[in-house]
């Protein structure tokens, strides 16, 4: 048996989503701060720049995670490979070759609790069911799913959207029943859901988080011929057929830790 205390029950983290096995909290205010970086820690706390991190109850589902994101676990927890055989090695090898994600996605099973290591970037959790059983997910967005979920390597609908789209030619797809944490960078209360229904979604830049499995990804001219793209000044676009869901940003972002944050010197 094990008790733990201080963690999600201090007055200084709050939760700020739950779902399957999840549960993504937040830190309020960094407090191991010196009087040096109080200065950054002040701000970064204005601009909500949090410390977030994914607790994992194992008691209601196993879990696979991007490799190295684990930090500690209590109680009966057991790590595995996933592996299924020297098979099914080359095949995850293959589809982490051409997804950019990691070969070997580690599984934990057991009833104790798994946790991973904070971040700075948001954590968004994802029904799978609420997209039909199938989401394709961008690039380096994975952190953690229910290990009942199908990982998959999606090619995209035709090679331009390798070569003229910036994109590379596969992404991660999750098929069946379960939840699935993504790290972006950006936080949920701006994505924009935009539900298709035998319709077209085009969008100029990489700004899809996750889409339905069921959706036609190309990349296209903005206009019906290259004179008329090259007069809109949109050149080509991505582009998003058929029925389903796609989740976007409004804009392109990155994050920069607060540690690699600098701020000026005022000594000299």
């Amino acid at each position: 048996m094990f008790r733990i205390s201080n963690f999600t029950d201090n007055d200084d983290v709050r939760v700020l989503d739950s779902a399957g096995p999840f549960t993504v909290i937040e830190y309020m205010r960094d407090l191991s701060v010196s009087p040096s970086d109080a200065e950054k820690a002040y701000f970064c706390h204005a601009m909500n720049v949090r410390k977030r991190q994914v607790v994992c109850d194992l008691s209601k589902a196993n879990v696979t995670l991007q490799s190295g994101a684990m930090q500690w676990t209590v109680g009966n927890v057991n790590a595995t490979t996933g592996l299924k055989g020297v098979g099914d090695f080359f095949g995850k090898a293959v589809r982490g070759k051409m997804t950019g994600e990691g070969t070997i996605k580690p599984e934990y099973t057991g009833d104790g609790v798994l946790v991973l290591e904070p971040t700075y970037k948001h954590l968004i959790l994802l029904d799978v069911e609420d997209w039909n059983g199938s989401v394709v997910l961008d690039d380096g967005l994975f952190l953690a799913c229910d290990a009942d979920l199908k990982h998959k390597a999606v090619m995209r609908s035709n090679l331009s959207s390798a070569v003229f789209g910036n994109e590379g030619l596969f992404n991660l797809g999750l098929r069946g029943n379960g939840v699935v944490c993504l790290e972006t960078p950006c936080p949920k209360e701006e994505l924009i859901t935009i539900t298709l229904d035998n319709d077209v979604l085009k969008v100029d830049g990489n700004m899809a988080v996750a889409w339905s499995g069921s959706l036609d990804f190309t990349v296209e001219r903005s206009g019906k011929s290259l004179i008329g793209s090259a007069a809109s000044g949109e050149g080509l676009v991505n582009v998003y057929r058929g029925t389903g869901k796609v989740l976007l940003a409004p804009v392109q972002k990155t994050i920069t830790p607060p540690s690699e944050l600098s701020i000026p010197d005022d000594e000299d």
